[in-house]
């Protein structure tokens, strides 16, 4: 095809329809960023239907009024934030021909261009590593190109675009934990290798979306804080609106704020917020808003609750990336909640387990209050969801060690909650303020041995690391014990494991010893005895 008509439109969106149809479940299993709530394929398949319906029922005989149309149908069906920046790559194509009957290799050149800068525009916080970042490559391959020819500059265009997408997950962090390339990106390069095919006359080709099989659920914490927002409101708003003044209003209630047009007098608003009244109303004061959505985070996640895949999960919430490791080598859904944890976060680690029946060991009991109230809602979704009471990574690790898929799930909770309750926790840190103990006053510096959560013993030399270790498990062994467990923290010193390992050789050779690298922040060693 030598040049893009208003035919050629019509083809490329009913393909897309239908590609995106058949990736649409793919895609939204791989929706991890910003929000994990498994929707990107749809809300693409809902904007481009809404598009391809606008076309069919617009009479063109342009290129350039065939992208319109395309582009107004989609800003008037957008769903979501990938829905939003389709509707401005749909526009950008639109107006880089506006007024053309066909499209050359050049009008394509000029449009991808286009539709690159209307789409970041159109997104609040640019990220690297999401759909802008496959959309700039694939803009930037069209504008190097050498040849002016349709079919070169397209094929550049979408093989640079797959390149991209590969390369996400090395740009977004979030991605590579969880295995997969960004969503939005998948999705975005399934139109353009939808366009090569129509352009071309080749298959599509098919680009994978898993870089390697996850061992973890797909979820994140959602960016910038926004986690304390729990509402997704969009409208269309008609009218000329101060479109800066509208963001600048939005944003001081919520986050994810986006307010794009079609160049006309329709505009799609997008926020996240808690306000919901407040988000209506300053649509109200902007113009006229109509076809108001609202979706709760948490309804769209616990949703996916009743699609199980599989009949029993086990999920660990650590910190520490060798701790995290460790457990993931045992078979166990991992979740390092970092320095904040809200209810929303665990309930989207539980649920996307899709298993019926949960069991959850927290290695810290600082999460307790937002792991209930997960725990609750994943309940009332249709999961059966078990918290055993675990207070450090080491009883996890015991209770971790005797769980048997084999074996009842009721039968199974209580052997994981005896485990862990036969084995004593201690930990070695170092004190970061003065304060009166059971043994006396600590300062700052000084290490702590601490045995279930209570200061045992003190040491004001902080080099001393190793000679405190070993009085601590000797404390700890003196009531019995056949294993000991260490986790080594972050800031432990070379050496420790070494003279804790000869010291127990020879002061109770009879118990064994097993110490892994735990990565943990706080705690210089976490000491398990079983």
């Amino acid at each position: 095809m030598q040049a893009l008509d208003a035919v050629a439109v019509r083809q490329w969106a009913d393909a897309c329809v239908r590609s995106l149809d058949a990736n649409r479940e793919a895609i939204d299993r791989i929706n991890v960023f910003p929000v994990p709530d498994g929707d990107t394929g749809t809300n693409l398949l809902q904007t481009m239907r809404s598009a391809l319906d606008a076309l069919l029922r617009t009479p063109v005989d342009t290129v350039g009024a065939a992208l319109g149309a395309l582009a107004r149908g989609a800003l008037a069906g957008a769903r979501g934030n990938s829905g939003v920046i389709l509707s401005q790559v749909l526009r950008g194509l639109a107006e880089a021909v506006q007024g053309a009957s066909t499209a050359s290799g050049a009008s394509l050149r000029r449009a991808l261009w286009r539709a690159d800068e209307l789409a970041t525009a159109a997104v609040s916080e640019p990220v690297a590593g999401t759909v802008l970042s496959v959309l700039r490559a694939a803009a930037e391959a069209a504008r190097d190109c050498p040849s002016d020819d349709l079919d070169e500059v397209v094929t550049v265009a979408a093989k640079a675009g797959a390149e991209a997408l590969a390369d996400t997950p090395r740009q977004l962090a979030v991605l590579a934990r969880a295995g997969v390339v960004d969503a939005g990106g998948r999705g975005l390069v399934v139109l353009l290798d939808t366009l090569a095919a129509v352009i071309t006359g080749r298959a599509v080709e098919d680009v994978p979306v898993v870089v390697r099989v996850p061992r973890e659920p797909l979820t994140t914490a959602r960016e910038g804080g926004s986690s304390e927002f729990e509402y997704e409101v969009m409208y269309l708003l008609d009218g000329s609106p101060d479109v800066e003044a509208l963001k600048a209003e939005l944003a001081a209630i919520g986050d994810c704020v986006s307010v794009v047009g079609d160049g006309a007098a329709l505009w799609t608003v997008h926020v996240h917020c808690n306000d919901i009244g407040a988000a209506v109303e300053a649509g109200i004061r902007a113009g006229r808003p109509h076809r108001i959505t609202v979706a709760r985070f948490a309804d769209q996640i616990a949703a996916q609750a009743p699609r199980f895949v599989r009949d029993r999960a086990i999920v660990v919430l650590v910190e520490g990336e060798g701790a995290a490791e460790l457990f993931r080598s045992e078979g166990a859904v991992v979740f390092e909640p970092g320095d904040e944890v809200t209810a929303a976060d665990l309930l989207a680690v539980v649920v996307s387990t899709r298993a019926r029946q949960v069991t959850v060991l927290p290695g810290d009991p600082m999460w307790r209050e937002p792991l209930d109230e997960a725990v609750t809602q994943a309940v009332a979704a249709g999961q059966d969801v078990v918290v055993v009471p675990t207070f450090s990574p080491v009883q996890a690790l015991a209770a971790l060690a005797v769980h048997s898929p084999s074996r009842r799930a009721g039968d199974d909770v209580v052997a994981m909650a005896e485990a862990a309750a036969a084995t004593r926790r201690g930990e070695v840190a170092v004190s970061d303020r003065e304060a009166i103990t059971w043994v006396g006053r600590c300062r700052p510096g000084d290490l702590l041995g601490m045995v279930d959560g209570e200061v045992v013993l003190i040491e004001p030399d902080p080099a001393d690391v190793g000679a405190l270790a070993c009085r601590l498990v000797d404390r700890m062994l003196a009531s019995g014990g056949e294993l000991v467990t260490v986790l080594w923290g972050r800031a432990a010193p070379d050496g420790v494991e070494r003279v804790l390992e000869d010291h127990l050789r020879v002061a109770h050779p009879e118990v064994e010893l097993a110490a892994y690298p735990g990565g943990q922040r706080d705690a210089l060693l976490t000491v398990g005895v079983e």
